[in-house]
């Protein structure tokens, strides 16, 4: 994803302090950062509308929804079908990501499943997908670090 612009370290202070608490009112974050509330206002409306404050459901983990295994699928897709398999690994719900990579595939996707064979009902689903030449799942055994940006963050916030 390529950003407009690139982020400063008020807005850095903002979303660390979203971060502890996402219900946090944007007189809550002036007071609390020492900031003026519209310059709150203002670098809250830009970062939404940069794309950079996403939807709340990222959050969630997709355990608590039953989807308790979780893979990763390199698929390699027949050139020129690109955008034909994304709109369909688009339209479905399992597939949480999907990012373009070099190598030995073509798209790396990140998928959940409700137990083993639930994950083959989805394997066989993604190599039913026009476009579709191969796929090869790993299983993901433990989340041993999660996604997060707060280390980042927190250097820019200083």
């Amino acid at each position: 994803m390529s950003l407009v612009r690139r982020l400063d370290s008020i807005d850095a202070r903002i979303l660390l302090a979203l971060d502890e608490d996402p219900r946090a009112t944007v007189l809550g974050l002036s007071r609390q950062l020492n900031l003026a509330r519209g310059t709150v206002q203002s670098h809250l409306e830009r970062l939404e509308a940069d794309g950079i404050l996403h939807r709340f459901s990222r959050r969630l983990a997709p355990a608590a929804l039953g989807f308790t295994v979780s893979a990763f699928v390199m698929i390699e897709i027949t050139q020129g079908k690109q955008e034909d398999t994304l709109n369909r690994l688009r339209d479905t719900p399992e597939v949480l990501e999907v990012h373009g990579i070099t190598g030995d595939g073509d798209l790396m996707c990140r998928v959940v499943a409700r137990d083993a064979d639930d994950l083959y009902r989805v394997g066989q689903e993604l190599l039913s997908i026009p476009g579709v030449v191969r796929t090869r799942t790993s299983l993901a055994m433990r989340e041993l670090v999660p996604y997060r940006v707060d280390p980042l963050l927190t250097d820019l916030a200083t």
